[in-house]
């Protein structure tokens, strides 16, 4: 049985593990030089990171994971989006969550990148199924998936099931859309293509992503923040350094207690996801830190850019990779609305403030 002190130790482990990849303290020159490339991010540091097994972390021991919990998972994408990690560790965890054991060596060891196509319509967490399967094809039409341009495969969702579809099959199409950080969305457009039908739970997997995207929008405000305080730190105007100015003061109060509040709601409902057996209990747990981290993040990262004056809205400053990573996931696996509405739905006796 795990104990607090055993969970404590694996969360400290991963975070440590981290930061050989994304040190809090690192630069950012490597994310600035893999903007509106293709594909986006470097395959290398990818196999890096699945050698470090942090694609596995989620999967049993016995099929070659670590057999860690989503808090533990939390905890390295929060660490990841401090130092905005293009990677699609998320999106391919979701996937390998959902293969059978024998495509999972070559998954796992980074030399396949398999994502999940799910999405059916714009700042959704729920898919209808959008496209057919029948006799080995698969037939329909799926949108937003994240760093699609680096995928070798696509595990598609569909109404009767999972369907795994290679990129490159006959009848498969991806058209690529450049987004606001300089990463790419793919839309995947299948027209009786081969695939091979997979079974698996996609809503499941789907609360975990949503839940690691919001832990993501945690690291990355809070490490904007910190960026931000050094910055107050050590400019100077009127011959004073400006954080030594009250206005500013009060203002990065209320950012912090932004960051706090989302910590809290974050590091809670991935807690609940490992240990509540009601889904509805976890639903509204995901829906809730989700909600907060959206908004937060949109306030902390748009706060920080203000502070910083005119040189914040500049290309060259780094708030500016925040905030730009904050508009694509901030609206991901469900928008700051949708959640709110969710989690009234499913905790209609809460207050969700």
């Amino acid at each position: 049985m795990t104990t607090a002190d055993d969970r404590g130790d694996s969360l400290r482990m991963i975070r440590d593990s981290a930061a050989g990849i994304a040190p809090r303290t690192g630069d950012l020159k490597r994310i600035r030089a893999l903007r509106f490339t293709e594909p986006g991010f470097d395959r290398n540091v990818w196999r890096d990171m699945c050698n470090m097994g942090w694609l596995g972390l989620l999967i049993p021991e016995d099929d070659g994971g670590s057999g860690l919990g989503v808090q533990e998972f939390c905890a390295l994408t929060e660490e990841l989006g401090a130092s905005l990690v293009p990677e699609p560790l998320i999106p391919a965890a979701m996937a390998a969550s959902l293969l059978p054991p024998d495509h999972l060596p070559a998954v796992l060891a980074g030399e396949r990148i398999v994502l999940p196509a799910w999405q059916d319509q714009p700042h959704s967490i729920e898919t209808t199924g959008g496209a057919t399967l029948g006799n080995g094809r698969v037939s329909g039409r799926k949108l937003f998936i994240p760093m699609a341009a680096g995928a070798d495969a696509f595990l598609v969702s569909t109404a009767d099931g999972l369907a795994l579809v290679d990129r490159h099959a006959t009848g498969v199409h991806l058209d690529l859309h450049q987004t606001q950080d300089g990463g790419n969305a793919g839309t995947l457009t299948l027209d009786n293509a081969a695939c091979e039908p997979i079974a698996g739970d996609l809503h499941r997997a789907l609360e975990v992503a949503t839940m690691a995207t919001s832990a993501y929008l945690l690291g990355l405000m809070d490490r904007v923040f910190g960026i931000t305080l050094e910055y107050l730190k050590t400019r100077e105007q009127f011959g004073r350094k400006i954080g030594s100015f009250q206005a500013l003061q009060h203002r990065s109060a209320d950012l912090k207690v932004q960051v706090s509040l989302t910590r809290a709601s974050v590091n809670a409902a991935a807690a609940t996801q490992d240990t509540a057996p009601d889904p509805a209990v976890r639903k509204a747990a995901v829906s809730r830190a989700k909600a907060r981290a959206s908004d937060a993040g949109s306030i902390v990262t748009r706060g920080c850019i203000q502070l910083h004056g005119g040189i914040g809205y500049t290309d060259a400053a780094d708030p500016g990779l925040f905030l730009r990573k904050m508009m694509v996931l901030a609206p991901s696996y469900g928008s700051a609305a949708l959640h709110r509405a969710r989690f009234r739905a499913l905790a209609p006796e809460t207050d969700d403030d």
